[in-house]
């Protein structure tokens, strides 16, 4: 694009540190502000990264020097904010999920269609070099016809780390649309888009205590399913199995596993952008650790916003691979996945999506 893409930053909680520590070595991204509601947060993060402005919300979406404004706010919150950002005639880039209802993302991306503007989102981990060289050796044929993948993200709870994890025990929260995002945006990735799904979903506990930080033994409510199991009919016949659990301690199954009738790979934590892609071939003995081909070496938190500015031409964004579509896509699986849970009834998927292209192997 020539010159850097101009960013701002809507929320500065938790996980804005690796976005910052990204950006600070993207020379094609350039933070220039950032705001929060708690104007002290913003302040904070301004004072520790050199030519950054605090702003109020309001002053960030008037900025004119800023393109995109990256929506790191609460999941209940990802709509509104977003809907704000598309008004002020600037591109977002949304933390997964992409909002916490269909219907509310069906707005954010109609929104944005008409204001001409793009929607990107997270979860930019399948970019890296770790699931982008499964694809390969997929689409290489290394394990022939795809047939089923397996998918498992078990952990006790996020009270035990993070010192405010209220949302995630509320609707728009749980395990699925938490950490599904990253589980099903690279199963979309490797294996295509889903046509129907079923579900089952069950809560432990209606109550969690925190075991960290200024609240340190303070009991909140549970209202939204902590232990959720799927399976993932794809377009082209694999069938996919996703458990995502708040409830359980430990699992020695692979973060995702890709059978085909001539292999199995072991692709890596779809939470990290990193990792060794093992293989079981037909006839062999043991698993070996294929090359890394593929995906954005060295890369982190934020990856997807930047290849926002590396995909796009003449000055217009709209070529990130971590596009609306296919949030939407993700968002459409889970909430249908829940929904099964709810009617006993499996689910078709209305919406579709082309896999994003495949990353070659960048050093960026």
């Amino acid at each position: 694009m020539g010159e850097p893409l101009n960013v701002g930053i809507i929320g500065c909680g938790k996980i804005i540190s690796q976005y910052l520590e990204t950006l600070a070595r993207l020379d094609d991204v350039r933070l220039i502000a950032v705001a929060d509601i708690d104007a002290s947060r913003a302040a904070a993060v301004a004072e520790s990264v050199p030519g950054v402005r605090a702003l109020t919300v309001d002053e960030i979406l008037a900025a004119g020097d800023i393109a995109v404004i990256v929506n790191l706010t609460i999941p209940a919150a990802h709509a509104e904010v977003s809907l704000r950002i598309i008004a002020a005639g600037k591109s977002v880039y949304v933390e997964k999920p992409l909002t916490s209802t269909t219907a509310e993302a069906r707005g954010v991306l109609a929104a944005a269609a008409e204001a001409g503007v793009f929607v990107g989102c997270a979860p930019d981990t399948v970019l890296g070099t770790g699931i982008q060289t499964a694809r390969r050796a997929i689409d290489d044929g290394v394990i022939g016809s795809p047939i089923s993948a397996t998918a498992t993200m078990v952990t006790p709870g996020h009270e035990r780390w993070h010192p405010n994890p209220d949302f995630y025990y509320v609707a728009g929260g749980g395990p699925l649309l938490d950490m599904g995002p990253y589980y099903i945006t690279a199963l979309v990735t490797l294996l295509g888009p889903v046509a129907r799904v079923m579900g089952a979903a069950s809560a432990t506990r209606s109550t969690r205590t925190i075991s960290n930080g200024d609240r340190d033994g303070e009991v909140i409510p549970v209202s939204t399913p902590t232990h959720v199991t799927g399976v993932l009919v794809h377009e082209s016949g694999a069938i996919s199995t996703i458990v995502t659990s708040f409830d359980a301690v430990a699992t020695t199954a692979s973060n995702i596993e890709v059978h085909g009738e001539l292999g199995t790979l072991g692709v890596p934590d779809p939470n990290h952008f990193a990792g060794d892609v093992r293989l079981w071939a037909l006839g062999d003995t043991e698993w070996s650790t294929l090359p890394v081909s593929a995906g954005y070496s060295g890369a982190s938190r934020g990856y997807g916003l930047a290849d926002m500015a590396w995909t796009s031409s003449d000055g217009r964004l709209g070529g990130s691979r971590a596009n609306g579509a296919l949030a939407f896509h993700v968002l459409e699986v889970m909430e249908s996945l829940l929904h099964s849970a709810e009617t006993f009834e499996s689910a078709t998927i209305t919406s579709t999506v082309e896999r994003p292209s495949a990353v070659p192997l960048s050093a960026r």
